[in-house]
């Protein structure tokens, strides 16, 4: 059994933040893959369904994103997991909007859910990092992450949430690679092969012009009856 979080926070204020990509993800898994209706449970929503065969169990917890460690702690005791039987699906600044990586424990970098993690079952989980972009300043950071995606964003994150339920098989079966391809083919389309022009028509072959060999003359027919003597043929050449 796995366990997949996706990270945001409750209610319609904060549904299409930047914050709340991760419950974006699981939501389109859910929906796409036929598993059972989001139902209470561990201070969170969850959902429960196979990929093959493996059965996965979906958590979005309902804390707000500074808790969200105490939803997973609390799930993964009951179902007797460990930590890298989770996979923690999180908005990521570091990563340009569109990009995606997987990672295999390591450090939060911040970010205040994945610190929450941290504090409840150690760093030892995986995570499925989805660029976000960066507002340049470390300031301005929470007001970046909890805005809205903007219009412009839509065509990029309905892509990467279409790459992700593409590869959610490969996932489950351990393949992060293959999974990452799969997203990266959505937000990627491989273009037609242009097909080669065809050749142009060779013009027809001009007839090679043949010299006819001259026809020798043929000399002057004697006039029929007696033979001419020399002297009458010189004659009637002044004739």
């Amino acid at each position: 059994m796995q366990l997949w979080v996706g990270l945001g926070n409750p209610g319609e204020k904060y549904a299409a933040n930047r914050h709340n990509i991760g419950f974006m993800a699981l939501d389109r898994l859910a929906d796409d893959h036929g598993f059972a209706p989001w139902r209470a449970k561990f201070q969170g929503e969850l959902s429960e369904g196979r990929f093959g065969s493996e059965r996965v169990m979906l958590l979005k917890p309902m804390t707000f994103m500074n808790l969200s460690g105490q939803s997973v702690g609390e799930a993964m005791r009951f179902f007797k997991l460990d930590a890298p039987d989770v996979t923690v699906f999180h908005d990521e600044i570091d990563l340009a909007p569109g990009k995606l990586r997987c990672k295999a424990g390591g450090g939060h970098a911040g970010h205040n859910g994945l610190r929450s993690i941290h504090e409840h079952i150690g760093p030892h989980y995986d995570r499925v990092r989805m660029g976000v972009g960066h507002p340049g300043r470390k300031e301005a950071v929470p007001g970046w992450v909890l805005r809205d995606f903007p219009k412009h964003d839509a065509d990029w994150l309905d892509d990467m949430l279409r790459g992700i339920s593409d590869g959610a098989g490969e996932l489950a079966a351990g393949d992060a690679g293959r999974f990452m391809n799969a997203v990266a083919r959505r937000l990627q389309p491989s273009k037609p092969e242009k097909k080669p022009a065809p050749k142009a028509d060779a013009p027809p072959a001009k007839p090679t012009a043949t010299s006819a060999a001259p026809t020798p003359t043929a000399p002057p027919a004697e006039p029929e009856g007696e033979p001419r003597s020399p002297l009458q043929r010189l004659v009637d050449k002044f004739r």
